[in-house]
Formats: C-alpha cells, sequence, structure tokens
C-alpha cells in the first residue's frame, strides 16, 4: 500500500485555519489542534520506519521536490479557506447574531439533512439550509445550515420550507451556524423529482421490513441507507458499547461495499474501462442521494471521487492523497465542517486504517497469520485513530471494540448489499423486497447478537476522562502503545517466548537508564509522574460506591443535599453552572467533585435561605469561580451578609440578578427570566434559564411562590418566552403547594426536578405533582431517586434515577 504523505500537510493546516476562522478561538482547542499535530508527526515516524526495503518510502518518489512548492501549496490553501470564511461568514448576515441574541425570526430555506426524530418530545430534528431570514421587521438574505426541532411529521429531505422559529446559539459538534426550536412550519415547494424518487426508496425499504423481527426493523434500513430511527435502544446502546457504531453510520466502508459490488458486476458482464468508471459515478451520486449527504458521507464520497478520476485517468490512485484532497476541498467549500464530529470521525477513521493496518498487520501476521492479522488490524487501526475523538463524545474506551469488530464485520458486507438491494427492489416488488429484506436481517442479527453478548462482558466500558483533557491522555496512551508495538520491525524477535522479551527489555531498559544523562533522566521521571498523576486522576474520578450516579455525558444533574436546593447545569468538561449550594454541610461538594467539576463558569445564589447558600464554604473550596448572581434582596439579613462576605473573600465577582440579564457562562448560555423583589425572600428568588451546548433548555424557579411565579408568567408572556416546551424544570419550592397552573402549562417541562429531603412542611405536595404531571412532564424527586443526572444521548434525554 503507497503512503504518499505529501499532501498531510495540506489537510492538516486546512483543517486547523478552517477551526479557528469560524468560532472564537480558545486556548484549550489550540492545545488541541497543537496536541494532533504531534502525533499526526508521531504516526508519520512510525511509519516510515515501519517501511522495508521493498516498501514505498513514506514520503513517496516526489520528496525530492524543493520545500518550497509544498509551503505554497499550504499557503495557497489557508488563504483559500480564509477566503472562503470571509465570503460565507458576509453571507450569513445577520443570523449568526440573531441565534446568540435567541431572536424570534422566520426562516425561509431548504431542508438539508435527513429528519429524524426530535431528542426530546414527538417532533423531528433536521438541518435547514436557510437562505432568508426576517426578524425584527426586517428580511435579509443569508447562507447558513441551522438545526431545526420543530413538531409534527417530518417534512421531505429537499423541500423549501418556512418556520417560525426561536434561535439560539449552535451546539457543539455539529458544524451548523445556529439551532431553533420551531413553533410553526410550512412547506413551499416540494422537493424535486430526483429527491423524492429517493425518499420513496427510503420509505418503501422502511414499510417492507416493517414486519421483520425488532433488530432487522431498525438494523437493516440502518445498515444499507443509514436509517436508524427505529433501531431499538438495547441494540443501540450495544453498539455504542462496543464500538458497532459505524454499522449504521454510512461512510466510507459502505461506499467501499457498494461500488466493489458494482465493479464486480462490471468485470462479469465485461464493461469497458470508460463505461465502468461512468457506471461506478452513478452509483455513487445515487448513493449519496440515498443516504443523504451527511458530513461523513461527503468526505466519504469526495475521496471516492479522487480515486475514480485517477481510475478514468488510468493512474494508480492512493488513499493518503484522496483522503488529503477530498477533506482539504470540502473544507475549503464549508470550512464549518471542520467542527462536525462526524466529519472529524469519519477522516480520523479512514487515516488510522490507511496508516496504520499495513504496519500492524505485519506485526501480528507472526502470531496469527496474515489473514487473521490483516483482520484484526483493520479495527485495530480504526479504534486508534477514532479514540481521542469519540472521549469528547463519550468519555469511556470500548474495551470490546476489537474482538466485537472482528466478529460483526464479515456480516456487514451482506447486510449492505442485499439490504440496499432489498430498497432498490421495494417500490417495485414490495413481496421480492420483503424477501430479501428478511435475509438481510439475517445478517443483521449476528452482528446484534456480537454487539449485545461483548456490551455484557464485564469490562466492556472502560471509563475515561472527560473533555479535552481525556482526549489528550488517551492519545498519548495511544502513541505510547503504538511506539511500542511499531519501534522495530517485524521479524524472528517476535516470535520469541514472552518471558524472554520482557527480559530482553528489562535489561535494556536498565542499561538506557545507566547510560541516561541527568537531564533525560529528569525528563523520563517528570513524564512518568504526569502519567501516574493523570492515570490516578482517572481511576479517582471513575464511579464508584456513594458515587453521584451521574454518566460522564450529564447535562443537568440535581444534586441529592437533603431539603434543600443545588441544580447543576455543563457547561464545559469540568465545567458547570451551578445554582444554589445547598444547606450547610459538604453533600453539594461531594456532588460536585464526584461530577469532576472544578470550574464554576456561574454560580446563582437564587435567595439567601439557609437551605440554599448554607454549603457555599465547602463548594468554594478548591474550585474557581468566573462570576455569581445573587437575589435582589439581601433577607434574611444573616445568612446574605455571610454569603456576600464569603464571595468578597473568595475575589468572586458578585452581580445583582435582574430581569432580561443574559450571558455566557463556558459552553452554556443563560437569562434572568425574573428576579421578583416586591415580597419576601422566596419571591425574591432568582428565575434563571440555561441552556447547554447539546441543546437541553433548562428553567430553575429558586423558592417562589404563587405571587412571585405569577409575576414570572406575566414577564414571560409580554416576552413571548418560552417558544415551545422546555426539556427541564427545578420545580418551584421543594413542590409546595403553592404552584402556578397556568406558569406550569406554558412551560410544559419533558422532566421536573424536585430537590427534596426529610422535611416538617409536607414537601413535595400532592397538589404540586399532579399539577406537572399533568402538562405531559416526568417529575423525579431526589428524596425518592437519589442524585438525579440527565443525558442526551442518540435515543434523546436519558433520565437517571437510582431508586433507593
Amino acid at each position: 500500500m503507497s503512503r504518499d504523505l505529501r499532501l498531510a500537510p495540506t489537510a492538516l493546516v486546512a483543517w486547523a485555519t478552517a477551526w479557528t476562522s469560524t468560532g472564537p478561538l480558545r486556548a484549550d482547542l489550540v492545545v488541541v489542534l497543537a496536541a494532533l499535530a504531534v502525533l499526526t508527526a508521531v504516526v508519520l515516524l512510525f511509519c516510515e520506519r515501519g517501511a522495508g526495503p521493498d516498501r514505498a518510502p513514506l514520503r513517496g518518489r516526489g520528496a525530492g521536490r524543493p520545500a518550497v512548492s509544498h509551503l505554497l501549496l499550504v499557503a495557497g490553501c489557508v488563504v483559500a479557506v480564509g477566503v472562503s470564511v470571509h465570503v460565507q461568514s458576509a453571507a450569513r448576515g445577520p443570523l449568526p447574531q440573531l441565534a446568540a441574541e435567541k431572536a424570534v425570526a422566520t426562516l425561509h430555506g431548504t431542508v438539508a439533512s435527513e429528519p429524524r426524530p426530535a431528542t426530546f418530545g414527538d417532533g423531528h430534528r433536521y438541518v435547514l439550509a436557510v437562505d432568508e431570514v426576517r426578524a425584527r421587521g426586517a428580511a435579509s438574505a443569508t447562507r447558513g445550515h441551522v438545526e431545526v426541532t420543530a413538531p409534527g411529521s417530518p417534512p421531505g429531505f429537499g423541500a423549501d420550507l418556512v418556520a417560525e422559529v426561536r434561535l439560539g446559539p449552535p451546539g457543539i459538534g455539529v458544524g451548523t451556524v445556529a439551532s431553533a426550536t420551531a413553533t410553526a412550519v410550512s412547506t413551499s415547494a416540494p422537493p424535486g423529482r430526483v429527491l423524492q424518487g429517493t425518499t420513496t426508496v427510503r420509505t418503501a425499504l422502511l414499510e417492507v421490513t416493517d414486519g421483520l423481527s425488532p433488530q432487522a426493523r431498525g438494523l437493516v434500513p440502518g445498515a444499507s441507507v443509514g436509517d436508524t430511527t427505529r433501531l431499538p435502544d438495547e441494540i443501540r446502546d450495544a453498539m455504542r458499547t462496543t464500538g458497532l457504531t459505524h454499522v449504521t453510520a454510512v461512510s466510507g466502508s459502505h461506499f467501499a461495499i457498494v461500488l466493489a459490488a458494482l465493479t464486480a458486476a462490471c468485470v462479469l458482464l465485461r464493461v469497458p474501462r470508460g463505461a465502468r468508471v461512468l457506471l461506478l459515478v452513478v452509483g455513487a451520486v445515487a448513493f449519496v442521494l440515498l443516504v443523504r449527504p451527511e458530513p461523513s458521507v461527503l468526505r466519504a464520497s469526495w475521496t471516492c471521487a479522487v480515486a475514480l478520476l485517477a481510475l478514468a485517468l488510468g493512474r494508480p490512485s492512493s488513499g493518503p492523497p484522496a483522503l488529503a484532497v477530498a477533506s482539504t476541498v470540502l473544507l475549503v467549500v464549508d470550512p464549518w465542517m471542520s467542527r462536525s464530529f462526524g466529519f472529524a470521525l469519519s477522516c480520523s477513521a479512514t487515516a488510522g486504517i490507511i496508516l496504520l493496518t499495513g504496519p500492524l498487520a505485519r506485526r501480528l501476521a507472526p502470531w496469527c497469520g496474515r489473514a487473521l492479522a490483516f483482520a484484526l488490524a483493520v479495527p485495530l487501526a480504526a479504534q486508534a485513530a477514532c479514540g481521542p475523538v469519540l472521549v469528547l463524545l463519550d468519555p469511556a474506551v470500548p474495551l470490546m471494540s476489537v474482538p466485537a469488530n472482528l466478529l460483526a464485520t464479515p456480516a456487514l458486507v451482506p447486510a449492505t448489499v442485499l439490504g440496499l438491494l432489498a430498497a432498490v427492489i421495494a417500490p417495485w416488488s414490495p413481496g421480492l423486497a420483503a424477501v430479501v429484506a428478511w435475509v438481510a436481517g439475517g445478517a443483521t442479527a449476528w452482528i446484534a447478537g456480537v454487539a449485545q453478548v461483548f456490551a455484557g462482558l464485564p469490562g466492556a466500558r472502560l471509563p475515561w476522562l472527560d473533555g479535552v483533557a481525556g482526549a489528550l491522555l488517551l492519545a498519548a496512551a495511544t502513541a505510547v502503545c503504538l511506539w511500542l508495538v511499531l519501534r522495530r520491525p517485524p521479524g524472528r524477535g517476535w516470535r520469541r517466548p514472552p518471558g524472554e522479551r520482557a527480559r530482553s527489555a528489562g535489561r535494556r531498559l536498565a542499561r538506557s537508564v545507566r547510560r541516561a544523562s541527568v537531564p533525560q533522566r529528569v525528563l523520563v521521571a517528570t513524564t512518568a509522574g504526569v502519567l501516574l498523576v493523570a492515570a490516578g486522576f482517572v481511576v479517582g474520578n471513575l464511579p464508584g460506591p456513594g458515587s453521584s450516579g451521574a454518566s460522564g455525558d450529564w447535562q443537568v444533574v440535581a444534586c441529592d443535599v437533603g431539603q434543600g436546593d443545588t441544580l447543576v447545569v455543563r457547561s464545559g468538561p469540568r465545567a458547570a453552572v451551578v445554582v444554589d449550594v445547598g444547606p450547610p454541610g459538604p453533600d453539594a461538594a461531594r456532588c460536585l467533585r464526584r461530577l469532576g467539576v472544578d470550574q464554576i463558569d456561574l454560580l446563582v445564589l437564587s435567595h439567601f435561605h439557609t437551605d440554599h447558600v448554607g454549603g457555599l464554604d465547602d463548594v468554594l473550596a478548591g474550585r474557581t469561580v468566573t462570576s455569581a448572581l445573587v437575589s435582589p434582596l439581601d433577607e434574611p439579613a444573616g445568612p446574605a451578609r455571610r454569603a456576600r462576605d464569603t464571595l468578597g473573600a473568595a475575589s468572586v465577582p458578585v452581580a445583582v440578578a435582574d430581569p432580561g440579564q443574559r450571558g455566557v457562562a463556558g459552553s452554556a448560555s443563560w437569562e434572568v427570566l425574573g428576579a421578583y423583589a416586591g415580597g419576601g425572600a422566596n419571591d425574591a428568588s432568582v428565575a434563571l434559564a440555561v441552556r447547554t451546548a447539546a441543546g437541553v433548555d433548562v428553567v430553575a424557579l429558586g423558592d417562589l411562590e404563587l405571587a412571585g411565579q405569577e409575576d414570572l408568567l406575566r414577564r414571560l408572556v409580554a416576552a413571548g418566552l418560552p417558544a415551545g416546551p422546555v426539556e427541564v424544570v427545578k420545580m418551584a419550592h421543594h413542590g409546595s403547594a403553592s404552584q402556578s397552573a397556568d406558569l406550569a402549562a406554558l412551560l410544559s417541562p419533558r422532566v421536573t426536578l424536585v430537590p427534596v429531603g426529610e422535611n416538617d412542611y409536607g414537601h413535595p405536595t400532592d397538589t404540586a405533582l399532579r399539577l406537572y404531571e399533568s402538562v405531559g412532564s416526568r417529575v423525579v424527586r431526589t428524596d425518592e431517586c437519589g442524585t438525579v443526572s440527565l443525558a442526551v444521548r442518540d435515543r434523546g434525554l436519558v433520565l437517571d434515577c437510582p431508586q433507593r
């Protein structure tokens, strides 16, 4: 396999330029980019060392060209990406600013992704390519992708829509300019005939698989056209645990299967090369339209286009140049794609397979033979490349990924080919298509069985440090493992008994230590110390007995602090917005420690009753607080004075909450909905709305009594807020009987959290519980569940309520 990597620096620089140009330059992103560059250089060095005399050198035959040509190429790509960002930013007009301000607007655009069930509720979520935005009495032409969540039936892919929405900032890793919650949607023009035809094929496939087993109903459409709307939750979780989600994420492997099947048919029919290339191009375009142009699909399709062009010109193609050209072209066309997790995972997996499969297979071959070595090397290479990106999405390492992929991959080819064949036949002969789909269901049954068996094994998922720190730690561990495996060429030494190899390694290490200079020894000792501290930090953050119970991907947590309030809303890998700190004692601080929160981007003291501010000293100890918001009424005087003094001693900037006040805390945005100072301390509670990067809207009502809730209701109605149901509400006053029915109906939360403990007040009352249940909310109490966490996953809002 050729490893011509001359275009790799160009692609990496283009990606870094696009990333830094399409968003605020943050220190952690710079660290990630630098770490990825170093890791790439290390991997390339390993590959170069692994190249033998009978293999092509790492840099290809053009390595002798002047370096200035490469620098000019890199500079040209940087300019192209920069110009693209400038032009497209200007074309987006007021859309980013309106999104930052959460404005109400009317959007006109075209549906640019296949609608999927909404994360919350019964609506659908899709990407809208917006060409006009009307807000605040003015209409503006614009160009940008907005992720829309809308009620009702899904629109067709490619349909033109007019949507009444409330805009919001985009989620992390989605590559869009904004998010939006729609209140009304109307279709202004249906999709074109070609797109209607592909939609008919997808719909027909769902119809012919409707009578199959649950796994086949979900996996046959998933493996063939990427439709996962009917995938059972238990299979979805098992595939995520075992690293098999690529089965339903259409990308390069699916293109390879489709084009290989078409090529085999052309060979059997003796189709000339020119006609063969044309047929493959038509097949690839049709497949893109059928599975929809998601970022990973676009990357794979462009890589395929480069390979087909080389085939048409009669020149041998190479994987690394094709991947580099494809990713660079896509980043020039749409620089915001650099922020898409799907695009990053697709490129990482492809690069890992191209660069590492060969060297890993050669190391494994002396142990298990060439065929099995290659089969093991592919998932190993993909997992090594994707691991640091995956932990940003799910802070865990799938230890069973390699054996699960080894056993499941052979079934992917028949599942994909037969599923596509059933899809093509379904509109014309549903009976025959149903038979083909049933056969495909046999292949998917094997995949589902492998996923569930391996997911059920002990240690299938290793919890890992989340966020950028976790990604860097895993990247470092991966680099060390690759160095240990690839540092020497395969040979007879690999066949030596393990004991002899261990003794030999020990002797070499001892000699190296003796010969090392003092600076080298200090460097090695420092590196080992850092790794040990990092490992201890990871182990110390693993869930254990008495832990918070929150999963690593938590978004909202109601801490069990007894009769008191502590609400935690995620704003970063180890950061959060914290609303109230519970009664005196370490409970709130212990909850934050178990969640891994050491940075409080915004601390809100809704009011100064002791059960909301008593744990302030413990919460501040060992944590950095960026800013604090407090109630406008300093009552009761004693707790209020102590809280303000404590914040002052910790040098925390303090502001008094004012209705309409808004800001950004880490990756979350917040707004003060109300701070009614006309009554007692309870009615002076700060009512706060927080929106997480994952798009979860949270409203915390403090201890508002009926008067405060009615005042808040009037403010919300006058401002036109909220635009649709919210996901989470922290019920007012621990579930007291003083609840506004109109406010509950306006908010209509999916989940209502009731922080409450043993008390003499009768909290929570049956009246309050029935009120929020009547608006369709799931009511969860901390006195019954303990610490309650909510996370966002593929299947929606996931509630973790460990029953006592």
